[in-house]
């Protein structure tokens, strides 16, 4: 299953709907790895400072906090709804694409946690609807996809309908309910920045990365990992004075790995989220190459074009990454403080496989 298109409506600095549409596919004859089931893969966005790139990210990972108990390490969200808006209530939409089918999921909320509203359908036919103010909803249709036999009395009145349902009843691989639960428990957003690590969704993990890796197995290969992506080190697992184990580089003496470059951290973390690629359904990484040489950042794009199979949303100021040989224009989005829109929606230029879309970005040809 993968998302097929996202909005939000007065969250943080995003007054109006911002809407960021994966089936928005043009007809280009290169780069076709980034497109799967004629859907966006991989998309990068853009855009000025303090535009809204990371709230976009948590806006889009929002779902995972009523859904599931999977709420990472990242702040608490905080000034939820616009400033400037005089509604409080935030407005969310999830269309997901399941083989032929559409799965609708739409909610709104005061707070992360306190719904106001959700509803969900199939192939625009209503599951259910539910009204947390009034206490009541619409579920005429719940018989048609076995919903039916669930016993209402012992839940909780903020707790999420769809959730409830998930948790209380034995459901059937291809039901819609499943399969939004699903999808949402793999869900993921993180950011590396040096030794400040934080995500949302996937993970309530609260080993360190490090530990993780010592006890995996995975020092060796973490060390290849580095290496093949220009980090040429030797690492090894060695006690520290607390007799704890822990990651250090190889040298006549041992140097802690935490001593590494804020680029070498990043990769760490890169490196923890990355084997655990399997279980993930989707995966927004804000600033992702903040520490990373245009090269390397470049290597990591490729990595997740070819290696994931998921959606990877990625935001980034390198303009070295517009080139129609990594990815193609209608990966590439732009944040504005109105809208969030493709690089082959925000011109009239037909933009042609031998383009310079760094050069053209420079230029303004994007520009409103």
């Amino acid at each position: 299953m993968f998302l097929k298109k996202f909005s939000v409506t007065n969250f943080k600095n995003f007054k109006d709907t911002f809407t960021l549409d994966f089936s928005d596919v043009k007809d280009y004859h290169y780069s076709k790895q980034c497109i799967s089931d004629v859907l966006i893969k991989n998309a990068i966005i853009y855009g000025k400072n303090a535009v809204g790139k990371t709230n976009f990210g948590l806006a889009m990972a929002d779902i995972t906090y009523h859904l599931v108990d999977k709420n990472g390490i990242v702040k608490s969200v905080i000034n939820y709804s616009n400033a400037d808006s005089n509604s409080e209530i935030v407005d969310f939409s999830y269309l997901f694409q399941r083989g032929e089918d559409e799965i609708t999921y739409t909610y709104s909320k005061k707070t992360a946690k306190e719904l106001v509203s959700e509803s969900l359908s199939l192939n625009n036919k209503l599951v259910f609807s539910f009204d947390y103010v009034k206490q009541e909803g619409d579920f005429s249709h719940l018989k048609e996809f076995g919903l039916d036999t669930l016993n209402w009395e012992f839940r909780d009145s903020g707790i999420s309908v769809l959730r409830y349902m998930a948790n209380n009843l034995p459901l059937d691989e291809k039901n819609p309910v499943r399969e939004v639960m699903k999808f949402v428990s793999g869900m993921l957003w993180f950011r590396s920045l040096g030794n400040n690590n934080e995500f949302v969704g996937f993970s309530t993990v609260t080993e360190s990365m490090a530990d993780y890796i010592i006890k995996n197995g995975f020092v060796h290969e973490f060390e290849e990992f580095l290496n093949n992506y220009g980090v040429h080190e030797k690492i090894c697992a060695a006690s520290q004075a607390d007799g704890k184990k822990s990651l250090f580089f190889k040298h006549a003496h041992l140097v802690p790995f935490f001593e590494a470059s804020n680029g070498t951290c990043a990769l760490l973390t890169f490196f923890y989220w990355y084997k655990h690629a399997d279980k993930i359904s989707f995966l927004f990484i804000d600033e992702f190459d903040a520490f990373y040489h245009y090269e390397l950042a470049e290597k990591i794009v490729r990595l997740l074009e070819e290696k994931f199979s998921i959606q990877t949303v990625l935001t980034s100021h390198n303009t070295g990454l517009l080139s129609n040989r990594i990815m193609r224009p209608d990966c590439y989005f732009l944040l504005l403080p109105d809208k969030i829109i493709s690089l082959a929606n925000a011109t009239d230029r037909e933009l042609r496989e031998g383009y310079n879309l760094e050069n053209l970005m420079k230029h303004g040809e994007f520009d409103e």
